[in-house]
């Protein structure tokens, strides 16, 4: 099987088991073909968790899952050196980051001591404990989960953490008529009357997967674009006085590097061998949504960091 065919295949089994999500599926993919992490924001019960956990068990994967809370340590994610009294020696005992696919739920809930503990692991892909280095997994995926209505015992994400995911998901409510789609597959579930598990897909084929993306042609005109969007984002006050009004603090560098691997990704799960501006536009409130920074009178007026990449795409156009 060739990898697209086994990638869409994995789509169509994740689509299958969390309905309504369609949009969060192709996301979670793309960030999987471009070996980035992704921030999944939405409301309790929107299948934020379900979603992860349905891909860790249709790929061959190790799945580990942190739940932050305010007394976590950052121990208690790296794991830490333990002491043997047999030989009087210490014997580092991996935490749970040590695995393929980790879900990072509620991920604000816990302090900056703690979130900071994933920095070094989700940039580097490795964890430094007692002066000792050790190298993570070569599938190595971060998918975390926060809940945006909560505000009592939350600690916002600084911005180093939020720029080193490489898209942010809003999560909405399915609509209307996949409620009862929903409610009868739970209902299924729970009898037993659930579709058969199809095999987990192996690793080697999502790394030949990444090969074929990574060799996705960008033409010069759209790597222009993709740059023109960035620094659309730093100097606002050139493409309108509304964007300046609006805009504080641009995308960095890690935004480039990321649009241009989301939009490839795109490009391939369409079946594309070149990336389009149409392939750019539509990652590209993933990738720079968590990485603007708004005025204090555009978070006054009511005004969403989707609503800026709006008026952005608006502006900046391709040659």
């Amino acid at each position: 099987m060739e990898p697209r065919e086994a990638i869409l295949k994995i789509s169509a089994a994740m689509n299958a088991a969390v309905i309504g999500q369609q949009e969060v599926v192709e996301r979670i993919l793309i960030a999987l073909l471009a070996d980035g992490h992704v921030l999944m924001e939405g409301f309790p019960g929107t299948a934020k968790t379900r979603s992860v956990k349905t891909l860790s068990k249709l790929v061959e994967s190790d799945f580990g899952r942190v739940q932050f809370t305010p007394d976590l340590l950052p121990s208690d994610v790296t794991g830490s050196e333990i002491y043997r009294e047999q030989d009087g020696s210490f014997e580092f005992q991996p935490g749970p980051i040590f695995g393929n696919l980790i879900l990072a739920d509620e991920i604000n809930r816990a302090p900056a001591k703690v979130q900071s503990a994933l920095l070094e692991a989700m940039e580097e892909r490795q964890v430094t404990v007692a002066a000792k280095t050790h190298a993570l997994p070569e599938l190595f995926l971060v998918l975390a989960t926060q809940n945006p209505i909560e505000q009592e015992g939350t600690y916002p994400l600084p911005e180093a953490q939020m720029d080193r995911f490489l898209l942010y998901v809003r999560v909405d409510y399915p609509v209307g008529e996949n409620e009862t789609a929903i409610l009868r597959l739970v209902r299924g579930e729970k009898s037993g009357a659930a579709a058969e598990p199809i095999a987990p897909l192996s690793q080697e084929v999502i790394f030949a997967a990444r090969k074929e993306v990574y060799a996705v042609h960008v033409a010069e005109p759209a790597e222009k674009y993709i740059v023109d969007l960035i620094l659309a984002t730093r100097n606002p006050k050139q493409y309108g006085d509304q964007l300046a009004r609006w805009i504080r603090l641009g995308a960095s560098p890690r935004g480039t590097l990321a649009l241009d691997a989301a939009a490839r990704a795109h490009a391939w799960l369409q079946g594309q061998d070149f990336v389009s501006p149409d392939n750019i536009r539509a990652v590209a409130a993933a990738c720079l949504a968590h990485r603007i920074h708004l005025t204090y009178e555009a978070e006054a007026a009511g005004v969403t960091r989707g609503e800026v990449i709006e008026e952005l795409l608006k502006n900046v156009v391709p040659v």
